[in-house]
């Protein structure tokens, strides 16, 4: 079933689209891009679990504690126990991901994806993670290196969550707002120009409606230049057409009629 659901409508222009094209300062630019460039190029050199784990907590190091890594930790003192656990957790090797957990997980690609998953989550609480200009940037730089595909001139804002990364396929041009789940235990691909809203919820998984415990998998497409209200719900197994539009807390599911 749907609701809040309209009829597919001839593109209009994307609000988005007419925004303001704000620049930080050239200096800073210049940084910026350099950083940017720097990591695009180690994800690209380095596909080793490890290596790519220690490239995160080195990053890591100097974005939280603007500090190199490195130097022997002292255990004695319960006065230093917080920071010690502070800089262990940098390392993506000493922590775990609720996605590990799950009987369906590919171990290899995760073992991959999971230091880049760790960097995109520790970026955006990081004290520069609200920094737009770069973050979009930032993400979608990792998005290169995270999804089974990823399109040019993506928007991701701050905040956005992903389960695998590897079974996202993302379109020309998609939007994706802040503190949206893109829950990709199986296949999710938005089309080009697709617009995901803010807090919104797209699945490829639900449970047997005879035994919860059984997960199903479907995969799940947003097509081209639809649109994914604030708040709303896509269920595993929806394919929203080109063009339709599921209305702000709206629900969209696989039986629903969403086609032109």
């Amino acid at each position: 079933m749907a609701t809040n659901v309209e009829a597919p409508k001839a593109a209009s222009p994307s609000v988005a689209r007419n925004l303001r094209s704000l620049q930080p300062q050239p200096e800073a630019e210049e940084l910026y891009r350099r950083w940017l460039s720097f990591l695009d190029e180690e994800f690209t050199r380095h596909q080793a679990a490890e290596r790519r784990a220690e490239i995160v907590r080195d990053q890591l190091f100097q974005l939280y504690l603007g500090r190199p890594h490195g130097g022997k930790l002292n255990f004695t003192l319960t006065s230093e126990l917080p920071l010690n656990v502070l800089q262990l957790s940098l390392d993506p090797g000493n922590i775990t991901l609720e996605a590990q957990h799950f009987a369906d997980v590919d171990p290899e690609r995760f073992a991959r994806s999971k230091p880049l998953l760790w960097f995109w989550q520790m970026f955006d609480r990081s004290p520069i993670g609200l920094n737009h200009w770069l973050g979009i940037r930032f993400r979608c730089m990792l998005g290169h290196h995270l999804f089974a595909h990823m399109g040019k001139g993506v928007r991701i804002d701050h905040g956005v969550e992903l389960t695998y990364g590897y079974n996202l396929s993302i379109g020309d041009g998609v939007i994706i707002r802040h503190r949206a789940l893109l829950d990709d235990r199986a296949q999710i691909t938005l089309g080009q120009g697709a617009v995901i809203g803010t807090y919104a919820r797209v699945y490829s998984h639900s449970h047997d409606k005879h035994d919860y415990d059984k997960v199903v998998f479907a995969p799940t497409t947003i097509g081209a230049r639809a649109r994914v209200g604030a708040h709303t719900v896509v269920l595993a197994g929806t394919q929203l057409a080109e063009g339709a539009i599921v209305g702000p807390q709206g629900t969209a599911g696989e039986s629903s009629d969403l086609s032109a």
